[in-house]
């Protein structure tokens, strides 16, 4: 059995400019943290004693005899691609700590987690580039989502990065230094509230695109968003300043489309400054999910008093990024997937395979 944890991210400035359609003609750049919530995902050869080849559980239980049969797409589609088959059966477990489709990249999460497993199920280690690339791949081209590419960065390498993408297409991670005591007072007027609410981000990213020709000046700016925030952080200016980019951030997202924000979003958004925030976002492509503000400590029991329909959810910076926790497989269990597990012979035996097909009812 194998078992992957993969956090959460919090987006602050450049969100937009990580889409292909943009940063492949003009570059981008993020500003970005993973935060201590995580998706876990828990994959293992099924024994041969089933009458089902395949049991995938998410918000669906699903128990299947055929790979293409799954619902999942991102399971279904990674496994394939992946070069599994029905050759030997699968069980694939998902928890997270927080709901899908809220604006914390749980869909990226969700890929980068699966793909880590699924290569370690084939006994391959993989670099953070990589598996950051693989998601990319998987989402973008294998699934044809409308997706940008700083999530599955962000939660593969983990940690407080500015992620930065090039017009020849190559993507760079570079760690923020920033002192300690001016990340934990960042942290510390930091809240994030959730919604109740979700949505598909692809839709939004969808429509972002088909409108961003017409968006540069806000785009390029937002971009110029990422560097004013180091300034700030690295400077001596106070944090209050991180607050005010981030209203001035967040106005000018909600000009990229029509379906990035709504009447509810914004009511919450303008009581939270009524009570003392100084600025704040919707997370992700928008839509709803959870919207994170800059709060001095003095004001965040009046902002929380405010917005009583909403969660509090306390969060920290995390510097781990996507990683195993757990990796027990005999091998034994590494069955036949493609030529590399045939050569080393560890592939079932006739008498495996007789038993498998037996309780698949086709014998």
């Amino acid at each position: 059995m194998i078992i992957t944890k993969t956090p959460y991210r919090i987006s602050f400035f450049g969100g937009g400019t990580d889409y292909p359609a943009w940063y492949l003609k003009h570059g981008g750049a993020v500003l970005s943290s993973t935060i201590d919530k995580y998706c876990y995902l828990t994959c293992r050869h099924l024994p041969p004693f089933f009458i089902y080849r395949h049991k995938v559980v998410w918000s669906h239980i699903e128990i299947v005899s055929t790979l293409p049969e799954i619902l999942h797409p991102a399971v279904r589609e990674g496994l394939q691609w992946m070069g599994f088959d029905d050759g030997t059966g699968l069980e694939i477990h998902h928890q997270g700590d927080l709901p899908a489709r809220s604006g914390m990249g749980s869909s990226s999460s969700f890929a980068v987690g699966l793909l880590k497993c699924l290569s370690a199920l084939k006994g391959k280690m993989i670099s953070k580039h990589e598996l950051a690339l693989k998601a990319i791949e998987l989402e973008q081209d294998i699934l044809g989502e409308t997706v940008g590419s700083q999530d599955q960065v962000a939660v593969a390498y983990g940690g407080f990065n500015v992620i930065q993408f090039s017009s020849n297409g190559d993507i760079r991670v570079q760690p923020l230094t920033v002192a300690p005591e001016r990340v934990r007072e960042l942290e510390a007027n930091l809240m994030l509230f959730y919604t109740g609410t979700s949505r598909l981000a692809a839709q939004i990213g969808a429509d972002v695109i088909h409108h961003m020709e017409g968006r540069h000046s806000v785009l390029q700016r937002m971009r110029e968003m990422v560097d004013d925030a180091i300034g700030i952080l690295n400077g001596h200016a106070s944090m209050k300043d991180l607050g005010y980019l981030l209203n001035e951030s967040w106005n000018l997202k909600r000009q990229l489309s029509g379906l990035i924000s709504n009447a509810q979003i914004d009511h919450i958004y303008q009581r939270a400054i009524d009570a003392g925030a100084i600025g704040g976002k919707l997370l992700g492509a928008g839509g709803s999910g959870f919207m994170l503000f800059f709060v001095p400590l003095v004001d965040q029991e009046a902002v929380k008093a405010a917005l009583p329909e909403c969660l509090h959810v306390p969060v920290q910076f995390e510097k781990d990024g996507c990683s195993v926790i757990h990796y027990n497989v005999d091998p034994q269990d590494i069955r036949c997937v493609g030529e590399e597990t045939k050569k080393l012979g560890l592939c079932p035996t006739p008498m495996e395979h007789a038993v498998t097909e037996m309780f698949a009812g086709k014998v």
